[in-house]
C-alpha cells in the first residue's frame, strides 16, 4: 500500500464536516500534471454507499504562500475565479471546498473530478478522439468567448495587465538575463508598434492551450482547467497564446493548438457572443505569445543555471527558447 500524506486525515476531517455526507476517504494518490502545484485524486464514500471523485490542488507542500508561482493568482483567488466564470456559463469542475488554515490540510481547494483526457498528444492522434476533433477549436472559442463576458464585479481582485504594460514586463524580465537573442530584439520592436491598446479589458484565462483543456471522446472539450494565470486584460490574448506553435505539439498545420484553424477558433467564438475578431488581430497575439514562451523557457534555464532548481526539465526547457526564435522568424516574415 503506497504510503499516505501526512495531511489526509486533516483532509478528511475538513470535507466530512462541509460534506455532511462523508464516511470514508479512499484511492488518495498524486498526479503526475501539474508543474506549479499539487495535484491529488482521491473518492469518497458516503454513508448511503456511494462514491464521489475528487480533485485537489494544492499548494507544493501545503505552504501558505500568498500566491503561487510567478504571476500567479494564489489558489484561493483561482477557486473564486473558476465559480464565477462558471455560473458565466465556461466549462470548468465545480469547486466544492476551499481549504481553510485551520483545517490542516495546507492551501488548497478540491474541486470535482470531471472525466476525460488533457494529454495533448492523445486528443491530436488517438483514434478515440477521430469524432470530436474536428470540432474542438470551435468548442475553444466558445470557451473563450464565455470566459471574456464573465461579469467583472463578481470577481475577486485580480491583476490587470494590458498588452503595453505586458510588453515593458517581458522586456524588462529579458534584459535581466544579459543573453542577447536578435529574433527576441525584432519581435520586441515589432510588437511595440502593432499592439493595439484596448480601452474594454475582460477576465482573461491566461493560459489557454492544448494541455489546459479536458476533452472526453464523446462529448469534445468539456472542461477547462489551470486557471492560475487569470487576469484582466486583452481578450485577443487568449486567442493567440492558444495558436503559439509550441502548443500545437507537432501538429503545425493546424493553427488553434493543433486542433484546428484560426477561422474555426474565431466562429465559435463569435457563435458563443464574442467579438469578431480579424485572424490579423489573433497573429499579433501569436506574436506576444511565441516571444513570452521564449522569455519563459530563458526564466527555466536562469533557474537551472543558477542552482535554484537544478532539474533536468528546468534544463530542457530552457533550451526551447531557440525552438521560439524559428517560429517567431516565420511568423515576422510571413
Amino acid at each position: 500500500m503506497a504510503e499516505q500524506p501526512d495531511f489526509r486525515e486533516a483532509l478528511h476531517a475538513a470535507l466530512a464536516r462541509e460534506l455532511g455526507d462523508v464516511q470514508s476517504m479512499g484511492d488518495l494518490a498524486r498526479l503526475s500534471g501539474g508543474a506549479s502545484q499539487e495535484t491529488w485524486a482521491f473518492t469518497l464514500v458516503t454513508k448511503s454507499g456511494g462514491a464521489r471523485k475528487f480533485i485537489l490542488r494544492r499548494t507544493p507542500g501545503g505552504a501558505a504562500t500568498a500566491g503561487g508561482v510567478g504571476a500567479a493568482i494564489g489558489l484561493p483567488t483561482e477557486a473564486a475565479v473558476i465559480e464565477a466564470a462558471r455560473a458565466a456559463g465556461v466549462a470548468a469542475p465545480a469547486v466544492v471546498y476551499v481549504l481553510k488554515p485551520e483545517d490542516g490540510a495546507g492551501v488548497g481547494y478540491v474541486m470535482a473530478r470531471i472525466e476525460g483526457e488533457t494529454l495533448a498528444r492523445k486528443i491530436l492522434r488517438d483514434a478515440e478522439f477521430d469524432a470530436v476533433r474536428p470540432r474542438l477549436a470551435a468548442q475553444c472559442g466558445e470557451a473563450m468567448a464565455r470566459i471574456h463576458a464573465t461579469p467583472l464585479e463578481g470577481l475577486p481582485h485580480l491583476p490587470r495587465l494590458d498588452g503595453q504594460g505586458q510588453l515593458r514586463q517581458y522586456y524588462e524580465r529579458y534584459q535581466s538575463y544579459d543573453q542577447p537573442k536578435p529574433v527576441f530584439e525584432l519581435a520586441f520592436k515589432w510588437l511595440k508598434d502593432n499592439l493595439k491598446e484596448r480601452s474594454q479589458l475582460v477576465l482573461v484565462h491566461g493560459d489557454f492551450r492544448n494541455g489546459n483543456i479536458m476533452v472526453h471522446p464523446g462529448l469534445g472539450m468539456n472542461a477547462v482547467l489551470d486557471w492560475e494565470l487569470a487576469h484582466i486584460g486583452d481578450p485577443i490574448e487568449d486567442l493567440g497564446w492558444l495558436c503559439v506553435n509550441s502548443w500545437r505539439f507537432g501538429v503545425s498545420g493546424r493553427a488553434a493548438g493543433g486542433l484546428g484553424s484560426v477561422e474555426d477558433l474565431l466562429e465559435g467564438y463569435v457563435a458563443a457572443g464574442g467579438e469578431a475578431f480579424r485572424p490579423e488581430d489573433v497573429k499579433v497575439w501569436e506574436v506576444f505569445g511565441t516571444l513570452k514562451w521564449g522569455i519563459m523557457c530563458m526564466s527555466m534555464y536562469e533557474m537551472f543555471r543558477t542552482g535554484f532548481d537544478r532539474s533536468v526539465e528546468r534544463a530542457a526547457i530552457g533550451r526551447r527558447s531557440s525552438e521560439t526564435e524559428i517560429d517567431l522568424v516565420n511568423l515576422l516574415i510571413g
